[in-house]
């Protein structure tokens, strides 16, 4: 069987969620009421049985650190393999990092040691659930030279992303960047297949060139010469990398369906794991259609949100539609509605905090109200 390893790019990709990445990059994002963001590309790498897998950090990685740790959670602290956490490498003149071409080749021993014959490359923002064994085989059946994981749009897409023109035979023959204007519904999944050897030599053929974008000077430029195929994802996938993306994906969580399609159905999705008590309902509290994580105590209402791990809801407040990242504090009498609350957000008694389902409120972390 055909070996590969796993490569999260976090390298150029943008901090778009607004007061959610003030602190941190996408990847350390929390989803779910007990997940982050990079939980889902790491988890579908091991459950295809990748157990060398590297983490390209840009910045802002501290606490995308103290979450991944030794990989522990993903049965990736090994002798040999393992996770490697990759911190970029800065320009020594301006201080700034670059693409992640020059990422790639700074850290080019690591691919060099690597045993593995092929490399996927994942972005840390695209929530789904996938075998990346079956992308291989696909890619090995069409001969390709790079293979692109696609998923058709659904009817509202608030997210960025790339669209493709693909054939009937799975070639595609056309890439456009976020602000492009072709009519499709093929959008790009940012998970790509290649050759370790096609990939080294993409990244020395570049930065001869004075060229530093993996996807758009890589792929995008060559998209003519090489052979580049679409492997359809068909199972529910979530692009997360703005606001209204966040909130949206986040919601549809509270469906059975699509919980279930993402986290038990396949292979499980895997996480760092904090030992805390279980939920607690006081008297009189009341919880409807929510997602409600360990260590939190409900005194009032919630309806239709999602409580991350010691949430705290006093006597007569109510949430509704609205995301609670851990620790919050919600008072007496607060009333909560189409919000996004960060860690640690303190909500002093009887206030109102509504906003609106396409520009939901949004406090920013150890914020006080």
């Amino acid at each position: 069987m055909k070996r590969m390893m796993g490569v999260i790019n976090l390298v150029n990709e943008p901090d778009d969620l607004e007061e959610l990445t003030y602190s941190r990059c996408v990847a350390s994002v929390p989803f779910g009421a007990r997940y982050r963001l990079i939980d889902f590309s790491l988890s579908n790498m091991v459950n295809s049985g990748i157990d060398n897998v590297a983490v390209f950090t840009q910045h802002k990685y501290r606490s995308l650190m103290d979450h991944l740790g030794s990989g522990k959670e993903w049965d990736l602290d090994r002798k040999r393999g393992g996770l490697f956490i990759l911190p970029a490498i800065l320009n020594e003149t301006t201080g700034m990092s670059r693409g992640d071409l020059f990422q790639f080749y700074s850290h080019r021993d690591y691919f060099y040691r690597a045993r593995e014959e092929y490399v996927i490359i994942s972005r840390s923002h695209i929530v789904c659930n996938i075998d990346f064994n079956a992308v291989l085989n696909y890619h090995l059946e069409q001969n390709a030279d790079i293979t692109v994981v696609y998923k058709r749009a659904d009817d509202e897409e608030f997210a960025k992303f790339r669209r493709l023109a693909v054939k009937d035979d799975g070639q595609i023959t056309v890439m456009e960047d976020h602000s492009g204007r072709l009519r499709t519904d093929n959008i790009s999944l940012e998970m790509y297949v290649m050759s370790k050897e096609l990939l080294l030599d993409m990244v020395e053929s570049c930065l001869a060139q004075g060229y530093d974008h993996l996807v758009r000077d890589g792929i995008m430029k060559n998209i003519g010469k090489l052979g580049v195929y679409g492997y359809l994802h068909e199972g529910h996938t979530g692009i997360v990398n703005t606001i209204q993306s966040y909130y949206k994906h986040s919601m549809q969580l509270l469906n059975p369906k699509v919980w279930r399609e993402l986290f038990f159905q396949k292979e499980l999705i895997y996480t760092k794991i904090k030992d805390e008590p279980p939920a607690k309902y006081m008297e009189n509290s009341s919880a409807r259609n929510a997602l409600i994580a360990n260590g939190c105590v409900i005194e009032g209402k919630v309806e239709n949100s999602i409580l991350f791990r010691g949430v705290k809801i006093r006597k007569g407040a109510y949430v509704k539609n609205s995301i609670i990242l851990q620790n919050c504090e919600i008072e007496e009498n607060v009333i909560i509605e189409n919000a996004i609350l960060d860690k640690d957000v303190f909500i002093s008694r009887g206030r109102v905090l509504t906003g609106d389902k396409q520009a939901p409120f949004i406090a920013s972390k150890t914020k006080v109200i």
